[in-house]
């Protein structure tokens, strides 16, 4: 059994007690597919590998039309499968995060037939289709809340996504995540995480209508999905530049920054090592670096891999990157990254990591349809990276809380620093 954490806390205790380390799970055989025919015996096999590397925990994601496929019927059977899972995990040792809202996984977005075609629904503004969505998550809570390995539940994986289709406002979506964050502590006990996730849109995307702030500020800590093909990132500096191995730390910072308390903890919830941008030669180092770095942060409250499996290439259609980006190939077995994320986590473990306070910040100044001058290519992202190797460990701080002395000495901040 993996002894890990619990999530719970009690007031004026650190949030943070020890670092957690996990994988995003995708089935090895049929991919997210194989929730249509789920088979608990496969299910088991993959989560015995995941639990061997020394992972604490595994975020999981059902589909929304098998749960949802009426807007009033939410399927029993379905519901059912998804607790199989996570007691499962729980029998390999691993803790589970659930997402609820799918959405969007792996360049391929997932509605049910109520909200598209004739019955055309916009999933982040129609009244019905929220309150639809808010009782999926109210009765996933509900079932899963007694779990002794649930971490928590996530609205759905990056639903930012699916903006493209579904045009909203800062407002409207501000108004979409308070109603389904609401409803899914309705059905979870104390203690359980609730939260949202999106992609990096929210952060460098300049009029995006998923804010910083609503990452920053909404649920119970914030996720970071530092990605290095966002912005080019990989291509534009090369995949053994300092932009590409401090990604996931300058991600964490940056989402500290945008946070109204200082302690609030970032989960790095997904992060990988995509082919062409990671080459596969250069993955083990990449994944070494990122974690290592990540856990400078005193924030960090965790990484979770992007992913455990391969997809298989029997499936057709999926980006190429995606058929890279497991821990283990198709056939199960490990890859040299997975061996060298393992060893990592081992490391962090035998000697936990105590981040000292950055006393340097570099101060961004991002006026309203300007966030992508923090993102790769911007030059605020450029110069935090200038700074950081010169081998200062520079935070972020926005330039409205510069000044604000008593916010600066909470978070150690002794000297901000502007752009030139």
């Amino acid at each position: 059994m993996i002894h890990s954490r619990s999530t719970r806390s009690v007031p004026g205790e650190d949030p943070i007690h020890t670092l957690r380390f996990g994988v995003n799970y995708t089935p090895r055989r049929g991919w997210f597919h194989s929730w249509h025919d789920f088979d608990p015996a496969h299910a088991r096999e993959d989560l015995e590998q995941i639990a061997g590397l020394g992972l604490d925990h595994i975020r999981v994601f059902h589909l929304w039309p098998l749960l949802q496929p009426n807007r009033t019927l939410i399927r029993p059977a379905a519901v059912d499968q998804l607790v199989r899972l996570v007691d499962l995990a729980a029998e390999a040792g691993l803790d589970v995060l659930v997402d609820g809202v799918q959405g969007h996984l792996s360049s391929f977005d997932f509605y049910p037939e109520w909200t598209r075609s004739w019955h055309h629904r916009n999933v982040f503004t129609d009244p019905e289709a929220i309150a639809a969505q808010a009782d999926l998550l109210r009765t996933l809570g509900h079932a899963l809340a007694d779990r002794p390995n649930l971490l928590g539940l996530q609205l759905g994986n990056e639903l930012n996504n699916m903006v493209e289709h579904n045009p909203a406002t800062v407002a409207q979506v501000d108004h979409y995540l308070d109603t389904l964050l609401a409803a899914t502590r309705e059905g979870l006990h104390p203690g359980h995480l609730a939260t949202h996730s999106a992609y990096d849109a929210a952060w460098y995307g300049d009029d995006h209508p998923f804010t910083p702030e609503a990452s920053a500020r909404k649920g119970d800590l914030t996720t970071v999905h530092p990605w290095v093909f966002s912005g080019d990132c990989a291509r534009r500096y090369g995949p053994r530049s300092p932009q590409v191995l401090h990604l996931a730390e300058y991600g964490t910072e940056l989402a500290t920054a945008y946070a109204e308390d200082p302690s609030r903890p970032v989960w790095v919830q997904e992060t990988g090592a995509p082919e062409p941008h990671i080459p596969a030669a250069d993955a083990p180092e990449f994944a070494r670096a990122t974690v290592r770095n990540a856990a400078g942060c005193a924030t960090l409250w965790g990484v979770t891999w992007w992913c455990s499996h391969d997809v298989d290439r029997s499936l057709a259609d999926y980006p190429e990157l995606e058929y890279t980006l497991g821990l283990f190939d198709s056939a199960g077995r490990p890859k040299p990254i997975a061996e060298a994320l393992a060893a990592t986590v081992a490391d962090l473990r035998a000697q936990p990591p105590s981040p000292q306070p950055r006393d340097t910040a570099l101060v961004l100044d991002c006026a309203p349809g300007s966030r992508s001058v923090s993102g790769p290519g911007g030059a605020y992202f450029e110069a935090w990276m200038r700074l950081r190797t010169e081998g200062v460990r520079p935070a972020v701080v926005l330039a409205e809380r510069a000044e604000d002395a008593a916010y600066l000495a909470a978070r150690g901040i002794k000297d901000a620093v502007r752009l030139p």
